[in-house]
């Protein structure tokens, strides 16, 4: 285990390292930890009066390269987190090892009554913001706690939804030369399958995975079938980029592009 590359796992908007427990117990002892960003979690006090995606970037390369040291890693990221996984691949792609890219895209335009319900962080708006995150499916402990979560985090969301509202990459994609699995709940309402199919199209050799049953808070709705896609991808992962292939995990078969 001593040889493989870390899992670094960055989490979403408002959210923590928490949201990431339920898909670390199911990767076994892979070498995998989640970090809070600046105002989230363990790091809340250190809260940014604005920020941006970039800013996000530079600060989590600063805590992997000189607080943790760890050296080439596998960047994870859900949504804001999926983001600030695209920069570091594009600032700093030759000290990385590979991108996985889970609910995301290479734009995150925030609708209008998102933003909204995010800065009032009313009860209400917080039940709102759940209901879009995950599938109807999901169980009342999932979405209390879901609810929660976005509870704890309700200072920074409001922040975190404006830099995500500024993030733009698209042009950029091409310039991405790292093993890359992008990973989308088929019914995710805030990042629909057509971002993570974009991204597809535009990371030469990239791996897409859609997840049934799945909306925005995969990683929580179903850690257990993420963690088996993420395993099956490292386990398959090459070293340079090769042609792309696009899994849909209902059927575990290719489809056509």
């Amino acid at each position: 285990m001593a040889n493989q590359p870390a899992l670094v796992f960055l989490h979403g908007a408002g959210g923590s390292a928490r949201s990431w427990s339920a898909l670390l117990e199911h990767l076994g002892s892979y070498p995998a930890l989640a970090i809070d960003l600046p105002g989230h979690g363990q790091r809340a006090d250190t809260l940014p009066a604005e920020v941006t995606v970039s800013d996000y970037a530079q600060v989590v390369w600063d805590i992997l390269t000189t607080e943790l040291q760890i050296r080439r890693p596998i960047i994870a990221g859900h949504s804001m987190g999926g983001a600030i996984a695209l920069t570091l691949a594009l600032e700093h792609g030759s000290e990385l090892t590979g991108l996985i890219l889970i609910g995301t895209g290479a734009r995150l335009r925030v609708r209008a009554d998102l933003l909204e319900a995010a800065r009032t962080a009313s009860p209400e708006a917080l039940q709102a913001l759940a209901t879009w995150s995950l599938v109807p499916t999901s169980s009342e402990s999932q979405r209390l706690q879901f609810q929660r979560e976005l509870a704890s985090g309700a200072a920074q969301l409001y922040r975190d939804l404006l830099a995500c509202h500024t993030f733009d990459c698209m042009a950029r994609l091409s310039e991405i030369r790292l093993p890359t699995l992008i990973v989308v709940g088929a019914e995710d309402q805030m990042t629909p399958v057509k971002y993570s199919q974009y991204l597809h199209d535009h990371i030469a050799g990239s791996t897409l995975q859609i997840i049934p049953a799945a909306g925005h808070a995969l990683m929580q709705e179903q850690p257990e079938a993420l963690a088996r896609v993420i395993a099956a991808w490292l386990a398959a992962a090459p070293s340079t980029p090769s042609p792309g292939s696009c899994y849909n995990t209902a059927s575990g078969f290719p489809h056509e592009q």
